[in-house]
């Protein structure tokens, strides 16, 4: 049970530490979008 909670608090650790990585993947995938609509136009 002790290492299952272990392993909880490092993929949550994990996860916070990737937020700004996600949200930085997030506006690039939106930029992306907004090219290929406008070229669409």
């Amino acid at each position: 049970m002790k290492r299952l909670q272990i392993i909880f608090v490092l993929f949550v650790m994990i996860g916070l530490s990737a937020c700004n990585t996600v949200s930085g993947v997030g506006k690039d995938i939106q930029e992306g979008g907004e090219a290929l609509e406008q070229s669409a136009q």
